[in-house]
């Protein structure tokens, strides 16, 4: 059964490039927040055994915001769908804080693509659900839902029902649900997927700030690889058949969120690189000398 925290919202989830990789927080000899060691996931589909993750290694500290890119097949989902908890028939182990997931918990909470909000309750009831057995008081639960609210920019819509908002404003709910239990863990599922694409901008910049002004550890899944690195400190990039880890690339302090900058052009480009979509050298050469001219 889905801890309290997690009802509403989970209901109504080879080439040169490839080898093993183990790929550890920026934080080198301490405990990580999120420790995922050698984990393998397998499915049975018509009596026939498929491979959906092999020998995945993965640490994330404190307050990372790691990006998790790859084509579809590849895994992501699955991979946050055992750090939720939600699926623990798997080979390897998970740990938060060095306690080995086995349930949904409140320290780890969830945006899917699709916001899933309850048509028959209002934005403010619809956050508040996450809360129904925190044992925390009404006024500490009005407080709370006010403030996410707030967080991210709906105080005026707290009556509105799903129905009256837009995509972007439905999914800011869903991510004030998320937030509302206070998890350290972030898990992002596609969450601006299903946006068109200025609003998709405009809430990379919103969900960038809230991460932020939150403290929370993010774990974002994505195929827009501009998004991977607009907003993550790492990238993890994934490949398919079997679902592995190819490498990881840090986005440094050279790296401008300015997607215009020659930096964030190159590292986008390395991203498709290894994701088997390379551009041209001429082209990718073309536009860096055009943006740093």
């Amino acid at each position: 059964m889905l801890s309290p925290a997690l009802w509403s919202i989970a209901f109504c989830a080879g080439g040169s490039h490839d080898r093993p990789v183990a790929i550890s927080g920026q934080g080198r000899g301490q405990s990580h927040a999120l420790e995922i060691a050698d984990v393998s996931k397998r499915f049975s589909v018509a009596g026939r055994q498929i491979q959906a993750l092999s020998h995945i290694h993965l640490a994330v500290d404190e307050g990372e915001f790691v990006s998790i890119v790859g084509s579809s097949g590849c895994g992501k989902s699955t991979l946050l769908r055992l750090v939720l908890g939600l699926d623990t028939d798997y080979d390897g182990d998970i740990r938060v804080d060095g306690h080995r997931v086995e349930r949904p918990g409140l320290d780890r909470s969830i945006v899917f693509q699709e916001h899933r909000l309850l048509p028959w309750l209002n934005v403010e009831a619809n956050v508040a659900a996450a809360l129904r057995q925190s044992g925390l008081g009404a006024a500490e639960r009005g407080e709370l839902v006010r403030d996410h609210l707030h967080l991210v920019g709906l105080d005026q819509f707290a009556k509105a029902y799903p129905a009256q908002l837009s995509g972007g404003m439905a999914q800011r709910v869903a991510i004030a649900r998320a937030l509302v239990t206070k998890p350290r863990f972030l898990l992002l599922d596609e969450p601006l997927g299903a946006l068109d694409a200025l609003t998709r901008l405009r809430l990379q910049d919103e969900l960038q700030r809230i991460v932020r002004h939150e403290g929370t550890t993010a774990v974002l899944v994505t195929h827009d690889v501009d998004e991977a690195v607009y907003l993550g400190d790492r990238i993890v990039i994934m490949h398919p058949h079997p679902g592995r880890i190819a490498t990881i690339l840090p986005v440094t302090d050279a790296v401008s969120r300015d997607r215009s900058d020659p930096n964030f052009i190159r590292l986008r480009d390395e991203v498709l690189s290894w994701l088997g979509v390379s551009r041209t050298g001429n082209d990718a050469d073309a536009e860096v000398a055009r943006h740093s001219a």
